[in-house]
């Protein structure tokens, strides 16, 4: 069967399934968004979109915390995936700026890692198979709908804020990781299955190349977003 193994495995049938299943969805919504994006004030979509989020999110949280899948190791919600659903939520329901960059930054280039190279030991009908799939892709379809949609872009203060946070993030999992012999955030080794993290050496180097990349990447990905705005005052001030 297609959905049917024992343990889940990338780049497989069913993988190839599941990507394209997400890129469907992401493309409807930035489609949507699109369609949508001259309607002022808020939408009942959009925030209907993170009422879902959260009510698919913290279930899934409770469950990993209930003591028949309890481990110290997985359940609690130290990854950095577990505070991108909040900021995705976040960000649907208010288009703040902060969350809608930390959205962006997190969702686009992290959370999208775990959707090509998974790192999930259960496989299809295991609770935790769908509590990953559906976290990930909720997480990167708001990432795609708030910026491709929507047009929600960051600037360079919402790029300093999501560093920040994210260099703090890491140095507090870093610490929890060491202190409790856990691997949240794969601050202390690598995954076991095959990820880019494996073109970047050992540890510590990979660790270090990782924020090193994530800075001059969020700040690549930032700069459009900030031409823009410049070019749009530059026209509104030529009138």
């Amino acid at each position: 069967m297609l959905l049917a193994a024992d343990d889940f495995e990338a780049y497989t049938p069913q993988h190839f399934l599941l990507i394209g299943i997400f890129l469907a969805g992401a493309l409807g919504l930035v489609a949507f968004g699109r369609l949508r994006r001259t309607a002022g004030g808020r939408d009942s979509f959009d925030r209907a979109f993170a009422v879902a989020i959260v009510l698919v999110t913290v279930p899934s949280q409770l469950y990993q915390l209930a003591p028949w899948d309890f481990s110290l190791s997985s359940s609690l919600p130290l990854a950095l995936c577990d505070f991108a659903w909040i900021a995705a939520a976040w960000a649907l329901w208010t288009r703040d700026p902060v969350p809608t960059a930390l959205t962006y930054y997190w969702g686009l280039t992290l959370t999208t890692q775990g959707i090509l190279t998974p790192s999930l030991g259960q496989a299809f009908p295991d609770p935790r198979y769908f509590m990953f799939w559906s976290m990930h892709f909720l997480i990167v379809w708001a990432a795609m709908y708030l910026a491709f949609g929507l047009g929600l872009g960051p600037g360079w203060r919402e790029y300093r804020i999501a560093v920040a946070m994210t260099l703090a993030w890491a140095v507090l999992a870093y610490a929890f990781d060491v202190v409790f012999d856990v691997n949240y955030g794969y601050l202390v080794r690598k995954p076991s299955s095959a990820s880019l993290l494996d073109l970047l050496g050992p540890w510590p180097v990979y660790v270090l190349a990782s924020l090193g990349i994530l800075l001059v990447g969020w700040a690549l990905i930032t700069w459009p977003w900030v031409a823009r705005a410049g070019s749009c005052r530059e026209a509104r001030a030529a009138r």
